[in-house]
């Protein structure tokens, strides 16, 4: 007997995970674990105050010094992280500690927040939509300093532009703030940014809705399992930045004044709304899955009682053409000269009365 092919399932392709590069290492090694190996890091630098406003490129590192200027906060952007030994330097001149650095370099730590004494250091996941609607993941680090802040971020595109308009312009209150408040805008703009991409979430769920009460697929499936993981990651990058604010409000750092303190409250509250949003998204999500379970379930259903009435119907009609079918001699009918037209007939009844039948009790 031949031997049957046996068909070997689709294996998915895994991608090996970028901590492999950190085994072995001390604690506060600075190893870059991101994607974009090699891309030039730009540093720009923004000099603001009431009457005072200067933007300009960083080349050197020795250009990161002190203006002077009594009054004024510095916003210094650091563009691209891949630069080991730069961002070591660059830490060792700002003073940071290396697990802080660790923490720049590494694109898989976690959003969090840590206070030191003279700074605050904090791990954030920036959230956009690119033109195709698509949600893309950037990591970003912010340190807070008496007078300065410092963010790092992979790539050139940002959510920053507006805050960026704000102190060019003058326009609100940031210009006559500190470096604590220009800290809470950056912070503000990732926290509002989440909403945009909720939106776009929500509007996926509406047309899988749409596709599973109208004519679900198998694409329809695996969509859904594509939003679902999408909305697990989501949740890992949002749901910690309520804690984060929360502990921001609650510090006894000297960093954060008891003005801003007050604009903390109400990231808060836009982190709260974020992460209950969030979870009714997860929540709907799943009972998408269970909707288009119960609709293939329903459609077979359908298919099955199409199937099991025309059985009924046929099973009568065929027992009489057997009936007649058999090979005697001696068969009544067989020499009447009406016999195939009153079978005919029967069988014409018998489907009438069954289909009267079936249409009284639903089932057509």
């Amino acid at each position: 007997m031949a031997k049957r092919k046996i068909m070997s399932p689709k294996i998915r392709k895994v991608l090996p995970s970028r901590r492999h590069k950190k085994l072995g290492k001390a604690p506060g090694s600075i190893i870059y674990m991101g994607n974009r190996e090699g891309q030039q890091t730009r540093i720009e630098k923004i000099v603001f105050g009431e009457d005072h406003y200067e933007a300009s490129e960083v080349e050197n590192l020795p250009k990161l010094n002190g203006t002077g200027l009594e009054g004024t906060t510095e916003w210094i952007n650091v563009i691209g992280v891949s630069d080991e030994a730069l961002m070591d330097a660059l830490g060792r001149k700002i003073g940071l500690n290396s697990l802080v650095v660790e923490d720049i370099t590494n694109t898989e730590q976690r959003p969090k927040v840590d206070e030191y004494p003279d700074h605050i250091f904090g791990v954030f996941k920036m959230l956009y939509l690119n033109p195709e609607g698509a949600v893309v993941k950037e990591h970003m680090a912010i340190v807070l300093t008496q007078n300065r802040v410092y963010l790092f971020q992979e790539v050139e595109h940002d959510v920053f532009d507006g805050v960026r308009k704000r102190i060019e312009e003058k326009s609100g209150r940031i210009r006559s703030r500190g470096a604590d408040y220009l800290f809470f805008a950056l912070l503000d703009a990732i926290i509002d940014n989440y909403f945009l991409v909720l939106e776009a979430t929500e509007r996926q769920i509406d047309t899988l809705e749409h596709e599973v009460f109208d004519q679900p697929t198998q694409q329809t499936a695996y969509q859904i399992q594509q939003l679902r993981r999408e909305i697990i990651s989501l949740r890992g990058f949002i749901v910690p930045v309520k804690d984060i604010v929360y502990r921001l409000i609650q510090t006894e750092s000297p960093l954060i004044t008891q003005d801003t303190r007050l604009f903390l409250k109400d990231a808060l509250d836009h982190a709260t709304e974020i992460y209950e949003t969030l979870q009714i998204q997860r929540e709907m999500v799943l009972s998408l899955m269970e909707m288009y379970m119960s609709s293939v379930s329903n459609r077979m259903n359908e298919v099955m009682k199409v199937l099991t009435i025309m059985a009924s119907i046929f099973i009568p009609l065929s027992f009489i053409a057997g009936v007649y079918g058999m090979n005697f001699s001696y068969m009544p009918e067989l020499q009447w000269e009406h016999g195939y037209f009153f079978v005919l007939g029967l069988m014409l009844a018998l489907l009438i009365g069954m289909l009267v039948y079936f249409r009284r009790k639903g089932w057509l």
